[in-house]
């Protein structure tokens, strides 16, 4: 063996074996990973931006119900409203709209919460519908891409003469097969993000509901 010879078979031998990045592989998963990458960073965009919303409704209104209960027995309504306008949250709108409406048959200020309360949860509830939607599309855009791959992995197959290159088959399914597994994570993602967001609204609510009935109850004390 002469020493050009030695010198290549070290060089096979001691060569780092090629990767391939992220890029390569969305690049390869043809046209339909476009659709699949931008229902990600709107999954995205939907739960970051609702987590920021919902956490500001979720502050605790105990003290704030405590205040408006004093202010209302001592028949402070103005000071009352004046306290509702300072705080920013899904509650103190209702209470709001409740003390504006007193002096009114009880039943008139129940309804008069209740719509506001209508009001805030479609807020709450805001752009959850299209978190869902990505939960359920990306998986599918994915088995799409999939079948589709598969397709041209088949006809590029059938345009072989002759014995058909075991790479070529690789290539082709692989190739075929990374929209399903990005589909696969977009939706994982989407769907997971998509339930804690409703367990975090459903808590909201259930605070809302009892401030209600509490400023309710409140309006009921005999005086």
């Amino acid at each position: 063996m002469t020493l050009a010879q030695i010198v290549t078979t070290s060089s096979a031998a001691t060569a780092p074996e090629s990767t391939i990045s992220v890029i390569d592989l969305a690049l390869a998963g043809g046209i339909l990973m476009i659709p699949i990458v931008l229902s990600s960073f709107v999954a995205i965009y939907i739960f970051i931006e609702r987590i920021r919303t919902i956490n500001k409704a979720n502050e605790n209104p105990d003290a704030f119900i405590t205040k408006i209960k004093e202010l209302v027995l001592k028949g402070d309504i103005t000071s009352a409203k004046m306290l509702c306008n300072q705080y920013d949250t899904p509650v103190a709108r209702m209470i709001e709209k409740g003390v504006a409406r007193i002096g009114s048959p009880l039943k008139n200020i129940e309804a008069a919460i209740e719509n506001v309360g209508k009001i805030e949860l479609f807020k709450l509830e805001k752009n959850l519908s299209v978190l869902a939607t990505v939960a359920g599309a990306a998986p599918m855009m994915g088995f799409l891409g999939t079948v589709i791959g598969m397709v041209q992995a088949f006809i590029s197959i059938a345009q072989e003469e002759g014995s058909v290159s075991p790479k070529l088959l690789a290539d082709g399914i692989y190739t075929a097969m990374i929209t399903t597994v990005a589909g696969l994570i977009v939706g994982i993602i989407a769907y997971l993000g998509y339930n804690y967001l409703v367990t975090r609204v459903s808590k909201v609510v259930h605070k809302m509901e009892y401030s209600a009935i509490e400023f309710i109850d409140l309006l009921q004390e005999p005086r």
